[in-house]
């Protein structure tokens, strides 16, 4: 492969987008990629402290400003670290969450920004033009998801619900905003249905990543 692919994997809580980047990374690897997984917050080891920050504790303990400046100071990390390191090698990067996420969670859920200018700014101070060739956005009903993602901490003694324990209205706006932003960028989004069970989900994911493959990597 001559050039790197930067592949992003979005979706609201409960969605199984680390279960699925995982699959579709096996996947990838079986036939013949050279693959790299990372995430965000905490791809980086400085990366782990800022994601400790924001994903455990009180829901309202950062304004939303401080919030995220968090996220893309972790961006930036990570980018510069991981992502474009690795793509300069000619390797496919996955990556569990990106830009779509800040948007989605700071801007579509929160509704505490009137527009998208400050984050907008910020990722371009970060990351300039650069975007991911590929997202997959995993689509869940809202109450479904969380009741998967608050089963799963209990089961794992995990800590980072943090956002979990924002409201049922703040969940609904975050899954329209993921799916008005895949409209909008029809061509590097693809909108999965997540509701399904895992096994059918990664074949349809695996089927739409040939599709694309077919169409765009000639």
């Amino acid at each position: 492969m001559a050039e790197g692919l930067f592949i992003t994997f979005e979706g609201g809580e409960g969605s199984g987008k680390s279960t699925q980047l995982k699959l579709f990374a096996e996947y990838l690897k079986q036939t013949g990629y050279d693959v790299i997984i990372t995430r965000e917050p905490g791809g980086t080891d400085v990366g782990k402290e800022i994601r400790r920050l924001l994903v455990e504790g009180n829901k309202d303990k950062f304004d939303e400003i401080t919030e995220a400046l968090l996220f893309y100071a972790d961006r930036r990390i990570n980018l510069t670290k991981v992502v474009w390191p690795a793509l300069a090698e000619g390797k496919i990067v996955l990556s569990d969450r990106f830009n779509d996420s800040t948007l989605a969670y700071q801007y579509y859920g929160s509704g505490k920004f009137s527009d998208t200018r400050i984050m907008d700014t910020l990722y371009q101070v970060i990351a300039g033009d650069f975007k991911p060739d590929l997202t997959f956005l995993l689509d869940i009903d809202v109450k479904t998801g969380l009741s998967r993602s608050f089963k799963k901490a209990e089961e794992m003694a995990n800590k980072e619900l943090r956002f979990e324990q924002a409201s049922l209205d703040f969940h609904e706006r975050l899954r329209n905003g993921y799916l008005t932003m895949a409209k909008a960028d029809p061509n590097r989004f693809r909108v999965i249905n997540a509701n399904q069970d895992i096994s059918t989900v990664s074949q349809n994911l695996i089927a739409t990543w040939n599709n694309f493959e077919k169409e765009n990597r000639k």
